[in-house]
Formats: C-alpha cells, structure tokens, sequence
C-alpha cells in the first residue's frame, strides 16, 4: 500500500512541476522583477542596511530575528542533499537554474513579505503576527481560502519538510560502516530508529518551549552553522582551485542542453534546478511572510527586502557553497550516488575521513533549525484555522504529532519523503502565486513610498492611507 501511494505522489509531483509550477514560478516572478523595476538587484544594498535595524520596543522580534527564522527554515538539509541530489539526477546544469530560481524568485519573496507586513495582525502582548492567510482575508476577504492555505502549510512544514529534514540527516549515516554494522529492526535499520528517536526528542525539548524559544535558538545557530559552512566550502573550493573553471564550464553548456532537457524533462537540469532551487529558497511559496508579519519595523517594505535577501544568502551563497565544494573534488555526479552520501565522497577526496564526519555535523545543524524555524510557522497558522489562539491543550497534541512526524520522517524511503514534500510545497505555491500578483499593486505602491522617502533622506515611515489602502489595518492607520 504504501508503494502504491509512493508510485501516485510521485506522479502528482512530476505533473505538478513539469506543466504548472515551472509557468507559475519563472511567470510571477518575472512579472514583478520587471514591474519592481530589478528591486533584487536594485535594492540589494538597501537589504544588508536595514537588516540590522533595532526595534523601537527591545522584547519585539527584530529585523534580524525575522531574517534568522525565515531563514532557519530555508537554510536546511535541502541546501546540501538537495543540491546534491539536483546535480546527481539532473547534471552539472542544475545548478544554474537553481540561481535563475534564486535572482526570479528574490522578487516573489519581496511581495509577499511586503504584504504580510501590511496585513499583520496585533497580538495581546502588542508584537505582531501573520501571513498569507492573513493577507487573503483582509485584501480577498475569503477566511475559507486562507483556511485551505493554512492548512496546507501546516501539512507542508509539521509534516512533509520536516520529515524529509529528518531523513535527510539519518541519511548521512549510511556511508559509515556502523550503519550496516547495527543491523535492522524488522525493515527499519536499528541507526534509523535510534537516531530518528534521539532527534524528535530534542525537538521536542526545544518547541514545548514556545515559540519565543524557537526565535533565541534560531537567532543564535543559523548565524554560526552558515558561516562555518561557507568557510569549509571556500577552503575546499580553493584546495581544488584548478577544477573551478572546468566545474562553471560544465554548468554553463549543461543548463542549455535543450535535447536533454525536453528527452527526459522529469529528471532534467531545469526540472530538477527549479525544484530543488524551491524547496530551498520557499521563494513564492508563502513561508517566509509568516516570520515577515513579526517583525518590527517602521515600513512595511523594509521587512520585504529582509526576507529578499534571505533568498540570496540561501541558494546564491550556500547552496553555490555545496555545488562547488562536491564538483570542484572529481567525484562525477550519477543518479547511483544521491543525497549526503554524494557531498560526503566529494568531501573525502579533499579531507579524507574527516570529510563525510564534518557533514555529518552539519546536516545535524541544518536539519535542527530546519525543524525549528519550520514549527514556528506552524503556530499562526493553528491560531488562523481555530479562529483564537490555540490553548495549552491544543498546542500539546499539536507538538506531539509534530515530534512524532519527525521520528516517521528517519524510516521512509528516498523517493517517497521527496516527492511528497515537493507535493505539499507545490500547493502551498498554486495558492500563494495567484494571490500575490492580485494584491501586487499595493506592495509596488508601497515599494514606490519608500523608495520616495529614502530618495528625500528619510528613514521611511509608513501609512496605509499614504498608498489610499482601503482596508483597516492594525499597525498603519
């Protein structure tokens, strides 16, 4: 039974992402690249600036903490197996087209978090909280589509994202010789059991604590686990030196490889580029406006191009980071040698046995702000589908699930835990996309306002009624 229903995702996953997602994501985020007048690019430096804006009240959830959460969730296991299993399944070529995805999508993810500072709601202890759901109620004025997306991204994050974070990292064991060594229990391998138990333990220590803990944790770890990964790649990247221009060669011809592209689209550079570059980046997807609608700030738009740079620092520096460091050490990617144990093999050429151990650590890295950042998302969400905020009972049985999912997450299989993540994100995309470009115009409006005010020397400040916004507020009246 559960092949058949392995067999059925996989097909809704290939179908979803060869004729709906690809028009979808490349088309809105074009559109607002051109409409923004290149804001990715243009307002880059901008991004970095604000970034580092306090907070007028010291207990809000800065700027910076907002970047850190969102970006717990991007920055995860996807950016070392998924890279990997790009590159093993679709070629040196995927890579290119996860940066097209990146610098694309950089604009979609500027609107929605835009929008979700817009629309954010108050909370009783005056700090803010919101989202896509959110936005859709207030400028659609349908709490029925933004329960459907609520609940979609509960099913997304609780459940298909952090299984597969949970796989991804057991998944790091299987080159170590102790894997085979421990033996089964049944079909499951005794390291699976244990270590996906270990793991949903400390998840569960740490998101019984509320989500307040979750932003400390975050804000601390994300920091450290991606410059020492950066580092690590630099210092391979430059061991391997002489390789580097060949490696950009290959990802360059690959990418425009038409007549394997369209002989075996599923399993092509751009297919796989823009699912992998995705699930990496959430760009359009409706994640990233959840840690948006949290912050603090003065203008709206300042937390857009927070959680903008937030796509940039994931697949433009860390996902090129593990591109380079596993093509750059002569291991050739094939479709036989996926996931950690690709990136780990690369690393062995260059480090020997320390190589596959350093990977090991970060994947535990990534894997636990992953599933972090992924959890907090959830919160809103449960508050916006039970109409208040979710008591103590409600939240109990919620992260009791959660942790449970992640254990589940250690003992499924490759092509299962895969395609049903990229399943679950692909609707939370189908429903996100369309209502961005509804309620475009207002983040462009606002977008135009702060560009007018920085261009007067200001430090922007915001009023609904300055870009005529119709409906109330709760924060820009």
């Amino acid at each position: 039974m559960l092949e058949a229903f392995g067999s059925l995702i996989s097909t809704i996953s290939g179908w979803m992402y060869s004729y709906i997602l690809i028009i979808m994501l490349l088309g809105v985020g074009l559109y607002f690249t051109f409409r923004g007048k290149l804001v990715q690019l243009r307002l880059l430096p901008e991004s970095i600036r604000v970034v580092g804006e306090k907070p007028k009240d010291g207990k809000s959830v800065s700027a910076f903490q907002a970047l850190m959460v969102s970006t717990a969730s991007r920055v995860g296991t996807g950016n070392i197996v998924g890279v990997a299993n790009a590159i093993a399944i679709g070629g040196y070529g995927a890579v290119f087209w996860m940066w097209i995805i990146a610098i694309v999508g950089g604009a979609s993810a500027f609107v929605e978090s835009t929008l979700a500072q817009i629309y954010k709601k108050r909370d009783p202890e005056g700090g803010s909280y919101g989202g896509p759901s959110y936005y859709i109620e207030a400028a659609l004025h349908s709490r029925g589509l933004g329960i459907v997306f609520a609940i979609a991204l509960i099913a997304t994050y609780a459940g298909g994202f952090n299984m597969l974070a949970s796989y991804n990292l057991i998944s790091s064991f299987t080159s170590y010789s102790f894997y085979e060594a421990a033996g089964t229990i049944g079909k499951y391998s005794v390291v699976a059991v244990v270590g996906g138990a270990i793991l949903a333990v400390l998840v569960g220590i740490c998101i019984f604590g509320g989500g307040k803990r979750i932003v400390k944790v975050t804000g601390v770890m994300v920091p450290v686990m991606g410059v020492i990964y950066i580092i690590m790649a630099l210092i391979v990247v430059v061991l391997n030196i002489g390789q580097v221009p060949a490696v950009l060669g290959h990802i360059f011809v690959d990418a425009f490889n038409f007549k394997a592209i369209f002989g075996g689209f599923a399993g092509s550079a751009l297919m796989q580029g823009i699912k992998r570059g995705l699930y990496s980046n959430e760009a359009g997807v409706g994640s990233a406006p959840n840690a948006a609608a949290a912050a603090d700030v003065s203008h709206p738009v300042k937390q857009g191009l927070v959680q903008m740079l937030s796509v940039f620092i994931d697949t433009i520096l860390i996902c090129t980071a593990t591109a380079l460091m596993a093509l750059c050490t002569g291991i050739v990617p094939s479709e036989e040698l996926t996931g950690a144990p690709f990136v780990q093999a690369s690393l062995a050429n260059t480090f020997g046995a320390v190589g596959p151990y350093f990977i090991t650590f970060a994947l535990l890295l990534f894997a636990f702000t992953t599933l972090l950042g992924n959890l907090f998302y959830c919160e809103g969400c449960m508050n916006y589908v039970a109409g208040h905020t979710v008591g103590k009972t409600g939240k109990t049985v919620f992260n009791v699930v959660a942790v449970l999912l992640v254990f589940v997450g250690a003992l499924l299989d490759f092509g299962l835990v895969w395609d049903l993540a990229d399943v679950l994100m692909g609707i939370m995309a189908i429903i996100n996309l369309p209502v961005i470009v509804i309620l475009g115009g207002t983040a462009m409006k606002a977008l135009k306002d702060y560009t007018d005010q920085r261009a007067q020397g200001k430090d922007p400040t915001f009023k609904a009624s300055s870009i005529g916004l119709k409906e109330k507020t709760d924060f820009w009246n």
